[in-house]
């Protein structure tokens, strides 16, 4: 039996194992934020309409069909807050959601003038890394955390 699904698999080629693959797999949402820093090293957070109420965050939603990682930080960011951002290393990648997938980045602010987009977010600020607030939805303090330690990590190595 094994060998004959091979060999149908085997003809069938491209399109059609893709159309096959798509049928019989669960489909996933893949969310994507951002640790955003601006020229002075402080950190983007904004406050979000659907989160939990007083809560702080990383700008970010989710991929659309087609489009990169990477493109839909920046989309996302645009579409929330009117900046441009640059986006970087890839520090995290977390699974084990039912049906979700969350891809964290570093990015940097290239420009832009702040006009947040009033059905999702309520507020939009820089903050120092030590200085975060109160309400950071604690997994993002910790991409924060990581962010910093990466940006060191960079640095220790440029001047070795």
């Amino acid at each position: 039996m094994a060998y004959l699904l091979a060999k149908v698999w085997r003809t069938m080629r491209g399109r059609w194992q893709w159309y096959v693959l798509w049928l019989f797999h669960h489909k996933f949402i893949v969310g994507v934020n951002g640790v955003i820093f601006n020229d002075q090293g402080q950190i983007l957070l904004l406050r979000h309409r659907f989160w939990r109420e007083g809560s702080w965050g990383l700008p970010g939603g989710y991929a659309n069909s087609g489009e990169t990682l990477e493109d839909t930080l920046r989309r996302e960011v645009r579409e929330e807050t009117g900046y441009a951002v640059e986006t970087g290393a890839l520090l995290q990648m977390v699974s084990g959601y039912k049906l979700r997938i969350e891809a964290s980045f570093l990015g940097q602010l290239l420009g832009g003038e702040l006009k947040l987009d009033p059905k999702e977010v309520i507020e939009a600020r820089f903050f120092p890394p030590d200085q975060l607030p109160d309400g950071l939805l604690s997994s993002h303090r910790q991409l924060v955390a990581l962010a910093q330690v990466y940006q060191s990590q960079q640095r220790d190595r440029l001047q070795s």
